[in-house]
């Protein structure tokens, strides 16, 4: 195995988001607290797992989850990171499954939509020997979904490093004190990679909307108003983002804790089912407009997302704004000295900037249609290969160019400080990772970065934004920015994770179609 850097060690922690052991309270107003504990961990030498997992570039669900219809997902063969460390950062709730109660710590998840637990008929996956597992026999309110395990409704769910796979099958779910009868869930007996093997959770509990659950089976938290458990559609997050309190954060179903935020909630409507998705504003660097979302962007609230996900062109203003450096972007850098000047030229003569990068040969594609370059390498032709992976790293370059280029124009910068800038920016772009690096000590100087929605501005500040890896010397800081590109019609696409949540109370309003936030208490 190679040799990692230690700051793409220190990053690793992110791979997961875990929940830890709760404290489940109810109350007569049938609101049902689900308390969130967060948990020292201890640390976990790659090398001492001897499981021969393959290194690469590739993230956990927590961080770069595939935001694309699901019936697309993610490749199920992505290379898997091995974690070396994990730090005091991990989320997870317990829940119980069957008659009498077997126990599961899983993550309250709302970017996807099914429940998953390991199966007893987990044979062939390690990660299942780690975690507990469903044990259908033991259960007498278990109902089986087809008469052979052959003939069993499957399932199968693509995350960003991996998948998991088994079948359907119904029990009744307790989450605090009530108890949802009948659910269907997934018995996973296929968990392949190091993701799952190394987490603390055992499952995952989705509360996403029923239009992207796999299987169209029906989401737990849509029994749980079905059945008449809850008082009100609602459910709400507040995440603990002190390291020092034991106490890592709380869900309600049914309602909202007055004593977790403080102020008025800003409600938005959700636009789109399937994520908790709703029209973002501009985002701002220190109170300075990024351009990019001046005529409004989408987003999620994602509590399964530990970081604030965003495109790379705007990521990277970010990171460069903050100081953040990750790997040189070459091709971003070569696109700026063979093409720079042309590019300002043409915005200048005001040319329609999502065609100048089609106009000057480097995409296919001139914002409304494909159009035909003509390029072809003639080693690539010799060998009866393609070259669209090198066009389409061009092509990308170019198009956050021409965007990083129009907002120095209206500052009225010159030619060779808008050059220089664009180059600055191409050495801030991310790592294949996605994370970049802060210096710690410059925190006190950093901007703050913000997001308006529905007019109201809600700020972050550095202390807030970067993550503190160790402790005194041999402390690293990492920036909680990191790119994730979803196309059209979908994207451009906002994950706000739990770097925003844990600031905002956040309430997922089921009745009403909306999701709302207030600064947390």
């Amino acid at each position: 195995m190679g040799t990692l850097s230690r700051a793409f060690l220190a990053s690793l922690f992110l791979v997961l988001l875990l929940l830890s052991p709760v404290v489940f309270s109810a109350s007569n107003d049938k609101l049902i607290r689900v308390g969130l504990k967060k948990r020292k961990l201890e640390r976990i030498n790659r090398d001492d797992l001897q499981l021969g997992f393959k290194e690469g570039a590739g993230v956990s669900n927590s961080i770069r989850r595939q935001y694309l219809p699901r019936n697309i997902g993610a490749s199920s063969d992505a290379d898997i990171v091995g974690l070396k460390n994990y730090l005091d950062a991990q989320y997870y709730g317990e829940i119980g499954i069957g008659t009498p109660t077997q126990k599961f710590a899983v993550i309250f998840d709302t970017g996807s939509s099914n429940l998953w637990v390991p199966s007893a008929k987990c044979y062939f996956s390690v990660a299942c020997y780690f975690h507990s597992k469903y044990k259908s026999s033991q259960s007498s309110s278990y109902k089986e979904n087809g008469l052979l395990l052959f003939t069993r409704k499957s399932a199968e769910i693509h995350y960003g490093t991996g998948a998991i796979a088994g079948f359907f099958s119904q029990d009744d779910v307790k989450v605090g004190d009530l108890v949802v009868k009948s659910q269907e869930f997934i018995e996973a007996t296929r968990e392949p990679g190091i993701t799952f093997l190394a987490a603390k959770f055992d499952g995952i509990l989705g509360l996403g909307f029923q239009e992207i659950s796999v299987g169209n089976a029906v989401p737990i938290w849509y029994n749980m108003v079905e059945q008449g458990l809850v008082n009100e559609p609602v459910f709400s997050f507040w995440l603990n983002r002190d390291a020092d309190d034991e106490e890592g954060g709380e869900i309600v179903f049914g309602g909202v804790d007055t004593d977790h935020f403080t102020g008025e909630h800003t409600y938005v409507p959700v636009t789109e089912k399937g994520y908790w998705q709703f029209d973002m504003g501009d985002v701002l660097i220190d109170g300075d407009s990024t351009g990019f979302c001046s005529g409004g962007c989408s987003a999620i609230a994602d509590s399964g997302t530990s970081l604030l996900a965003g495109p790379t062109t705007i990521i990277t203003q970010i990171n460069h704004a903050i100081g953040a450096s990750g790997v040189v972007g070459q091709e971003c850098k070569a696109v700026v000295a063979q093409y720079g000047k042309e590019i300002l030229e043409m915005l200048i003569a005001k040319a329609q900037p999502q065609q100048i990068c089609s106009q000057i040969g480097l995409c296919t594609f001139d914002g409304t249609r494909d159009v035909s370059m003509g390029i072809e390498s003639v080693v690539d032709r010799d060998n009866g290969k393609s070259s669209d992976a090198l066009h389409d790293a061009m092509c990308a370059a170019c198009e956050m160019a021409v965007v990083w280029m129009q907002n120095q124009l209206r500052k009225n910068e010159t030619e060779q400080r808008i050059l220089d800038y664009a180059n600055q920016l191409c050495e801030r772009l991310p790592s294949p990772m996605g994370e970049s690096a802060v210096d710690c000590s410059s925190m006190s100087s950093m901007p703050s970065v913000s997001f308006t929605i529905d007019g109201t501005v809600f700020d972050l500040s550095p202390e807030q934004y970067v993550l503190k890896v160790g402790d005194g010397v041999a402390a690293q800081c990492i920036s909680g920015f990191i790119a994730l590109d979803v196309a059209p019609p979908r994207g451009p696409l906002w994950i706000l994770g739990d770097i925003f949540m844990g600031q905002y109370h956040t309430v997922f309003d089921y009745g009403n179609m909306r999701v709302g936030f207030a600064a947390a208490a």
